[in-house]
């Protein structure tokens, strides 16, 4: 007898998540016990509500599949739902354990960053009192790359490569002019400062830094150590640029920006870091200074996709597939790297109880001794997860993605 399965897809959107919704339902198709793949629309809270399509009538059709694989942001669309303990809301475990039993479904994959894991974790807690034999997996995704047990996420190295492209054209825009100026580039990381790390890799063509100083959430931010660094690099350079994670604080735990509005999982909205930052320099040098912001677009930049991430994050959906096949449950995939010179990658399965509500920040060995700029073992970290170009479908000069909204 087949059963069907489900993948709804949750959190902030990437690049490469779609690439990864491809590899599961590619691999869902050609496995022999499963029948109809369905998709949740809107996550977590999507499948509360019943909103359930079914895949095949969209992917089946010639190209769609490939076009899906390079299209950034959630197809399935996605949520900030944070599911409640049963003990609080138990009506919510009982609506999407209907859900499954109305589509026949045995196999749930859940794709999504921290908070999703938590979600996958409260199902397979629901389902050890309450058994209805669902493998539930979680399949990780999230810019962030901040998710324990993993080498790193499917999404990240698009976005670093898109960091790094950036603050590349930021300092070549910004050496044009024959005067003492300052740039400070804002990136997203609350509490890990992975992607402003990647402005790292922008160098030039003699390898020489292009991000003049970065500073990261896991380091405590300095006002008087950040001038010092300053005036340092003003010795051999009048133009520069400073890339400051969204997160950054001081030795306190405060922010150096953050509102006081809030998502539905306590987080504060971050923002305002290259702001606060920028006015302080201009105050205490004296120099031209402008904040740069990158905000979202760092997360959906699939104009500047990293190969080698659309590849292996189309991989982790097909490892996801294998493992609910086995009879796995309460796992996320995982991804390790190989030791050698070659960077290989090896897949496997984590208990979800170690990976849900936990953070993966950046090693100290990763930034240099000085705590203001990437080191040599974080480049050769970085690298191999960038590189490889994909090649886009273009309509009138744009490129060509597929929409949900155009099949429901």
């Amino acid at each position: 007898m087949k059963f069907n399965c489900l993948i709804a897809q949750s959190g902030g959107p990437t690049a490469a998540i779609n690439s990864t919704l491809a590899g599961i339902y590619s691999a869902a198709c050609r496995n022999a016990s499963i029948g109809k793949v369905y998709g949740g629309l809107n996550g977590i809270e999507g499948v509360i509500n019943g909103r359930v399509i079914n895949l095949g009538s969209i992917l089946s059709e010639y190209g769609n599949l490939f076009v899906l694989k390079i299209t950034p942001s959630s197809f399935l669309g996605s949520c900030r739902y944070k599911l409640k303990s049963c003990a609080e809301n138990e009506d919510d475990y009982k609506k999407i354990f209907d859900i499954f039993d109305k589509y026949n479904i045995k196999y749930f994959f859940y794709i999504g960053g921290n908070d999703s894991m938590d979600t996958i974790l409260k199902l397979k807690e629901y389902q050890d009192k309450n058994p209805h034999g669902v493998m539930l997996i979680g399949v990780p995704k999230t810019i962030d790359n901040d998710l324990m047990c993993v080498d790193h996420t499917p999404g990240f190295g698009s976005a670093a490569k898109y960091i790094a492209t950036t603050v590349k054209e930021i300092a070549y825009d910004t050496a044009v002019y024959n005067m003492d100026s300052i740039v400070v580039v804002e990136i997203m990381g609350r509490n890990a400062g992975w992607l402003t790390l990647s402005a790292g890799l922008a160098r030039d063509n003699s390898g020489r830094t292009l991000a003049d100083l970065i500073y990261i959430p896991e380091n405590p931010f300095d006002y008087d150590k950040l001038i010092s660094d300053i005036k340092n690099v003003q010795k051999e350079k009048r133009q520069m640029v400073i890339a400051v994670s969204e997160g950054i604080r001081f030795s306190d735990g405060k922010l150096v920006a953050e509102s006081e509005q809030k998502d539905a999982f306590g987080h504060g909205q971050l923002g305002g870091a290259a702001k606060t930052v920028s006015e302080y320099i201009k105050e205490q040098l004296g120099v031209k200074v402008r904040a740069v912001e990158i905000n979202v677009s760092q997360r959906c930049a699939a104009h500047c996709l990293s190969l080698t991430d659309i590849n292996e994050s189309f991989k982790i959906g097909e490892v996801a597939v294998d493992a609910a096949a086995q009879g796995l449950s309460g796992v996320m995939v995982t991804n390790n790297r190989k030791e050698g010179n070659e960077y290989r990658l090896e897949y496997s399965y984590s208990d979800i109880a170690s990976i849900a509500n936990m953070e993966k920040t950046v090693p100290e060995n990763y930034m240099n001794v000085e705590k203001n700029n990437i080191s040599q073992d974080g480049l050769n970290y970085l690298i191999p997860l960038v590189k490889g170009e994909v090649k886009l479908l273009h309509k009138d000069g744009v490129p060509m993605y597929l929409n949900i909204k155009d099949f429901i």
